[in-house]
């Protein structure tokens, strides 16, 4: 969502994205958002758009996949003595969040608000009421309730070291990182996930689940977090406001570049591949009326 379908500093899909996801739903293509959001924090934004009940929603970065009309699909989760760890190595780095998947109730945890308005603002703003403040951190994970995924977040020093650190300890085998990062306003966000966990493993999963080969997949991204997933779909995209070091690295590896979120390059790419997927379906009734008239 954030750096890809979403305009920068909005919250509002772009009319042509809109459209576009529309579209390329109406042409046959089965269209899932994958992101770094919760469920609860992504669904409202495709509210209102004329999108179908069974869109797929990759979540959590991957730890949670949902229908947009709410069905469970696939799920994952953190050992609750694993969460409690992360806290005591982390807090000092930065703010520590963690994430559970009880919908319809506080299912974010935190133990500074304050702190978290300072580097988050907007995220605090619009989550408010999803929040729930406990201190010590440790206390909200309780066994038989594991969280689905943490997320610490700060400068980039500061997040470079917080991986650093999360590497060289006991924690490592048992927590995997994906940094996600947004130099010009010097922040930097660690999600914390379950071993294995990622974008590109729930999509693996899902195109498993829809029969779809991964020939057929093309997944778009901005961002590191979305290295894995670009790297095992057949039709990788980066966005063109991607930072440098990850275009360097799409150059490499033979990513095509798409239009940057400002300039809509999501819904560029659907409208492209809608348009393709029609003119082939066209194709053998043009074939069998040329038969026909000799045409």
């Amino acid at each position: 969502m954030d750096g890809t379908l979403l305009p920068t500093f909005s919250q509002s899909i772009s009319p042509r994205n809109a459209q576009a996801l529309k579209t390329a739903q109406e042409a046959g293509i089965t269209v899932a958002i994958a992101t770094g959001r919760r469920t609860a924090y992504t669904a409202p934004l495709l509210a209102g758009l004329g999108l179908r009940a069974d869109m797929p929603l990759i979540t959590s970065n991957g730890a949670v996949t949902r229908t947009l009309g709410g069905e469970a699909l696939d799920r994952s989760h953190m050992d609750s003595h694993v969460a409690r760890g992360l806290c005591g190595l982390l807090r000092p780095f930065g703010t520590l969040v963690f994430t559970f998947d009880r919908p319809g109730t506080k299912d974010l945890a935190l133990e500074d608000m304050k702190q978290a308005h300072e580097r988050i603002a907007l995220w605090v703003e619009a989550n408010r009421s999803s929040i729930e403040v406990v201190k010590p951190l440790e206390k909200a994970i309780i066994d038989g309730e594991d969280p689905i995924q943490g997320m610490v977040c700060g400068g980039l020093d500061a997040m470079k070291a917080a991986e650093k650190a999360l590497m060289e300890s006991e924690l490592a085998k048992a927590c995997s990182c994906v940094r996600t990062e947004y130099a010009s306003r010097d922040l930097a966000i660690l999600d914390l996930m379950p071993p294995g966990v990622t974008k590109g493993w729930a999509l693996e999963r899902l195109a498993a689940r829809l029969g779809v080969d991964r020939k057929e997949v093309a997944a778009i991204g901005d961002n590191w977090n979305d290295a894995d997933m670009l790297e095992w779909a057949g039709q990788p995209w980066l966005m063109g406001n991607a930072a440098q070091d990850l275009r360097t690295h799409a150059k490499m590896r033979g990513w095509r570049q798409a239009r940057p979120n400002d300039a809509d390059g999501v819904g560029i790419v659907l409208e492209e591949a809608a348009a393709r997927r029609k003119a082939a379906a066209a194709e053998p009734a043009r074939r069998l009326w040329t038969q026909r008239t000799g045409e």
